[in-house]
């Protein structure tokens, strides 16, 4: 059983005050000119390094301007260029039909709603989150990933391993007005302190209140 939903709203409201003072420019860490850029920079990011990503999208976005390019490049063109991304042909599918999506559906711009959005290729609301977000600044919801997963389950915040129990979960002891921060800043606290093993506990600002659920060991230094 997860903690009272009072309880969880004042760790989030100090959660939210910690992170901005451990980072006040918290960002999406993807590389990109445009919706339509950050959108595939994020599909390539499954199972990915935002760094490795942001290698494979300098050729990738300078091959590929348009949705129409994005629809027409060559299968095997594509696949190469994305190929260290891991899952490349599945990758590759989901960019293509995206592109097909709204060069038909979308007149080559990238819907603004969560319903729309999730009607895309490859766009989860995960995805839809980052594009509504980062690219627009529209928060519908909060961007779940295995870091915010961790992150959240170690502050209390949820009891849930399903992405989308754990969002509805942040949604609901979150102050809306967070919530695009709230989703970039998690993200930065588990990539630089909340590590999944050896969390860094002793120089965390968070440790005052944070009950550590799950945390087996913290590194002392």
């Amino acid at each position: 059983m997860g903690s009272p939903l009072g309880a969880r709203k004042e760790r989030a409201q100090a959660t939210v005050a910690g992170l901005r003072a451990l980072y006040p420019d918290a960002h999406c860490e993807l590389d990109f000119k445009s919706p339509l850029q950050l959108a595939v920079a994020t599909i390539l990011s499954a199972q990915c390094t935002d760094k490795r990503v942001n290698v494979v999208t300098k050729a990738l976005f300078r091959r590929c301007k348009t949705a129409r390019d994005f629809a027409e490049i060559p299968v095997p063109e594509l696949e190469t260029l994305i190929r260290s991304t891991g899952f490349f042909r599945l990758k590759a599918k989901s960019i293509r039909e995206l592109a097909r999506a709204l060069l038909e559906r979308f007149d080559a711009k990238m819907p603004k709603t969560m319903k729309e959005l999730l009607t895309l290729r490859g766009v989860a609301r995960k995805t839809a989150n980052v594009i509504l977000g980062t690219a627009f600044g529209l928060s519908e919801g909060i961007v779940v990933d295995t870091h915010m997963k961790r992150v959240a389950y170690r502050l209390g915040l949820t009891a849930k391993t399903n992405p989308v129990q754990v969002e509805r979960d942040l949604m609901a002891c979150v102050d809306p007005a967070d919530w695009i921060f709230f989703g970039h800043a998690m993200v930065w606290h588990g990539r630089r302190a909340c590590f999944a093993r050896s969390p860094v506990c002793d120089f965390c600002p968070l440790a005052a209140f944070c009950p550590k659920k799950g945390v087996r060991s913290c590194a002392s230094s």
